[in-house]
């Protein structure tokens, strides 16, 4: 495996905590609490992979980022989502671990009430961050 094969398998991580996000999600608004939990973990240690090949990416690459190749209306499609994908990003780095904090706690009250701001973020990012890989590295890649 070398730096060129992590942004797929960092898709890939973000592509299964898009699932237990919404796994966690069901289970919780089905009333399975135990499963909703096992599951939520899974996802935070399935992300904190993601942000761990994420980092070792752009350290290895030294923070050159990768071009965009497509043009018109589709680039500007694909910046909505990237500068949108990016405050966001960071700002779930901060509302995972409090939402957590909160659950880990015993406080489920807050947890939910950070929970209901938490899962659509949380949401989003994963899955814009899987359409951010296919726009920059399947369907638009720029020519090298």
């Amino acid at each position: 495996m070398t730096a060129l094969d992590l942004p797929a398998l960092n898709a890939s991580l973000n592509a299964v905590a898009t699932v237990l996000i919404t796994a966690g999600f069901i289970l919780i608004k089905t009333g399975r609490k135990e499963a909703h939990r096992k599951v939520m973990l899974t996802a935070a240690v399935v992300s904190a992979l993601f942000l761990v090949g994420y980092v070792t990416y752009d350290v290895r690459m030294k923070g050159v980022h990768t071009p965009f190749g497509g043009m018109g209306t589709i680039r500007t499609v694909y910046h909505v989502i990237l500068f949108t994908h990016i405050p966001l990003a960071a700002l779930i780095a901060f509302l995972v671990p409090r939402t957590f904090f909160f659950a880990l706690k015993g406080d489920y009250a807050r947890h939910k009430k950070w929970a209901r701001w938490t899962f659509p973020i949380w949401l989003y990012v994963s899955v814009t961050g899987v359409l951010v890989y296919f726009f920059l590295h399947q369907w638009w890649p720029a020519a090298r």
